[in-house]
C-alpha cells in the first residue's frame, strides 16, 4: 500500500513545545522509525545536514566550528552519533548565541549517543523518543491496516506505508542492514548465524519472563554473552525488559523481567509467520498481540516526551496483572487479553490484583482483541485500535 502523504506524528506537538524551552532537541528510536521525516516535519524552514553523507561528515569532523557556522540560525543535523565530537562544539556554540530552538539533532542510540549526549549538552537539549507508528496514527491518516491479524503482521514501520513493498521482503532487507551495520560494528559479533538464531529465540519469548540462562543454552553462548545481545538490542529499540513491580503486596514476587519486541511486524518476520491469515491460529497469538499492546503504551508516553516507567505484576502463585502504570500514589492496573469476546475469566487477574492492592489500585482497563470500547462493572475496556485512549485517563 503507497501514501504519497505525510503521516502526521503525534510527537510533533511535542518536540515544538520542547524547542520553546531548550536551544536543542535530540530525537532518538530505532532505524527507519521516521526520525528524519519529523525533524524535518518541525523544521521544515532550516537546513538540514546529514552527517551519514562522506563529504558533510568530513567538514564536520575536520574544522567543526566552521561547520556549526554555516548555520546562524540553527539546524537539522541528522545521525549526529556518526560525529560525536561535534556536541562539545555544539555546546560552546548554543551557550553563545542563548536563543531556543535552534538545533534538532536525529540519531540512533545504540552507539553510546544518549550519554555522549547528555554529557556533552547537560541542560541544554530535551529527548524525544520516536517508534514506528501507532496504531492511532495510521488512524488518523486513514490508512490503518483493515483487521487486528494484518496490523499485527504489518507492524508499524514507516517504509511499508509509503512504498509497495511486501512485509517479508522488507523486513528481511532491514535486519540484515541492522545485523551487519549495527551490531557488527558494536559487538564484533563473529558468528552472525548464532546471534540471528539468538534474535529468533528471543522473538519467540516476546511476552514472557526473561530465562537468560536458557536463552543462553540454547544459543550455545555464555550467559554473560547473551546478557550484552540483549542489551544491545535494547539500546536498538528491537526488544526491551518489562520490569516486575516491586511493591510486595503480601506475596512472594517474581522480580524477572518480562521481554517485549517494539514492532509485531518484525516479531512476526522473526518467526517465520508469512501472512496475517497464519495468525488466526498461532501458538503465539496470544504473546504477539500482548506484544502490540504493551508497545502500543509504551507510545503513548514517548510522544508525550515521558519515559513511560510501565511494570508487571505475578506472585509465586501464579497471579499476575500484565501491566502496571504508576499514576501518582495509585497503579492503574491493565490485563491485556487476544480473543474478541470478552468473557468472565478475562476479569480474574484484575479483580484478584484489586482486592490485593485496595486503594493503592488506579482505573482498571482490560484491552482486548475486539474493536468496541466501553466499561462494564467499573472496569474500562479498550478495543484493540483505540489503546491510546488509555492516555486520556494519565
Amino acid at each position: 500500500m503507497i501514501h504519497s502523504f505525510m503521516i502526521i506524528r503525534n510527537a510533533e506537538k511535542m518536540v515544538h513545545e520542547l524547542l520553546r524551552g531548550f536551544p536543542v532537541v535530540t530525537i532518538t528510536g530505532p532505524r527507519q522509525s521516521g526520525k528524519t521525516t519529523l525533524a524535518q516535519a518541525v523544521f521544515s524552514d532550516k537546513p538540514y545536514a546529514s552527517l551519514e553523507d562522506p563529504d558533510v561528515r568530513q567538514a564536520a569532523i575536520d574544522d567543526p566550528r566552521s561547520f556549526l557556522d554555516r548555520f546562524p540560525d540553527g539546524a537539522i543535523l541528522d545521525e549526529i552519533q556518526r560525529v560525536p565530537d561535534l556536541l562539545s562544539y555544539l555546546q560552546g556554540w548554543v551557550d553563545a548565541d542563548k536563543r531556543m530552538g535552534l538545533f534538532l539533532l536525529t540519531g540512533s542510540q545504540q552507539f553510546g549517543l544518549m550519554s555522549r549526549v547528555s554529557q556533552s549538552l547537560a541542560g541544554r537539549t530535551a529527548f524525544v523518543e520516536l517508534l514506528p507508528f501507532s496504531g492511532d496514527e495510521l488512524q488518523e491518516a486513514g490508512v490503518e491496516p483493515d483487521t487486528l491479524n494484518e496490523m499485527l503482521f504489518t507492524g508499524g514501520y514507516p517504509p511499508l506505508y509509503d512504498r509497495n513493498l511486501a512485509p517479508g521482503n522488507w523486513f528481511a532487507a532491514y535486519v540484515t542492514a541492522y545485523v551487519e551495520r549495527d551490531v557488527r560494528q558494536l559487538l564484533q559479533v563473529q558468528d552472525l548465524e548464532t546471534f540471528q538464531r539468538f534474535v529468533r529465540l528471543c522473538a519467540g519469548r516476546s511476552g514472557q519472563l526473561l530465562n537468560l540462562s536458557s536463552l543462553a543454552n540454547e544459543s550455545g553462548i555464555t550467559h554473560n554473552t547473551a546478557k550484552s545481545w540483549i542489551s544491545v538490542l535494547e539500546a536498538s529499540y528491537i526488544l526491551y525488559q518489562l520490569r516486575a513491580h516491586h511493591k510486595n503486596f503480601n506475596k512472594r514476587l517474581i522480580k524477572t523481567p518480562k521481554l517485549y519486541f517494539y514492532d509485531t511486524g518484525l516479531l512476526c518476520w522473526l518467526l517465520g509467520i508469512q501472512s496475517p491469515e497464519q495468525l488466526v491460529t498461532h501458538p503465539l497469538r496470544g504473546s504477539i498481540f500482548e506484544t502490540y499492546a504493551v508497545a502500543e503504551l509504551k507510545k503513548v508516553f514517548f510522544n508525550r516526551g515521558e519515559r513511560g516507567d510501565l511494570y508487571f505484576w505475578r506472585d509465586s502463585n501464579g497471579n499476575e496483572v500484565d501491566v502496571l502504570i504508576p499514576i501518582g500514589d495509585k497503579l492503574m492496573p491493565i490485563e491485556i487479553k487476544s480473543g474478541r469476546t470478552v468473557t468472565r475469566d478475562y476479569f480474574t487477574g484484575l479483580h484478584r490484583w484489586l482486592n490485593l492492592a485496595g486503594k493503592t489500585a488506579g482505573d482498571p482497563t482490560l484491552i482486548y482483541g475486539g474493536v468496541e470500547s466501553y466499561r462494564r462493572n467499573k472496569i474500562k475496556l479498550l478495543g484493540w485500535n483505540s489503546i491510546s485512549l488509555i492516555g486520556d485517563g494519565l
